[in-house]
């Protein structure tokens, strides 16, 4: 598994426009899987890390995948080089061990075939914790640390985000690294669903 952390340069057009829509923004990211326009990209996730005014927007893009950047350079997209390390989460991912995490996503509840977004944040941390339930792990403890609704394709596409970050007890080593791989929840596309971990 790949990893690349993205530092974005504000001064260029098509990182201002990317990070106003996150439908632009997975579509500049296809760009470094694919050699042709009508090739289908391996899956891959990614989310825009909390913002700082003390320095640029940061990318984090995960992916089975190695991406080639190069298809950004020269072009002022980014501000420094593309920063990619390879991760092995079986040997990162280890039951009972705690973590800290963080976690951008989109919780949802479906009703009568429909996905609605969950907005309160008792119900974004419930469906964390069945969440947990199914992916290997429990919350030790848990923020809200960001909760608003994204609007994509001028608002043809309207998703409910929230920011978890706390600490979880692994408590299926396999499982959780299966989800760790394939992102948790919908809107994988959208950069939700990429859940980063580090050892406590």
């Amino acid at each position: 598994m790949f990893l690349t952390r993205l530092t974005l340069d504000l001064r260029h057009s098509a990182v201002r426009r990317d990070l106003a829509d996150a439908y632009d923004m997975h579509r500049s990211l296809v760009r470094a899987f694919v050699t042709e326009d009508d090739e289908v990209p391996p899956r891959f996730l990614w989310r825009v890390e909390p913002e700082s005014v003390w320095r640029a927007p940061v990318l984090m893009v995960q992916s089975t995948v190695e991406p080639d950047w190069r298809v950004f350079e020269g072009s002022g997209y980014l501000k420094r080089a593309p920063e990619t390390k390879e991760v092995d989460p079986a040997a990162l991912i280890q039951v009972e061990r705690y973590y800290r995490f963080r976690l951008f996503a989109n919780p949802t509840i479906t009703q009568q075939g429909k996905r609605y977004g969950l907005q309160a944040e008792t119900e974004q941390q419930a469906w964390l914790e069945r969440k947990g339930a199914k992916c290997g792990f429990e919350i030790q403890n848990v923020l809200v640390t960001a909760s608003d609704v994204v609007h994509m394709k001028n608002d043809a596409i309207c998703l409910q985000q929230a920011c978890f970050e706390g600490v979880l007890k692994v408590t299926n080593a396999t499982i959780l690294q299966a989800a760790v791989e394939q992102g948790i929840g919908p809107g994988k596309a959208f950069g939700f669903g990429l859940l980063s971990l580090a050892p406590r």
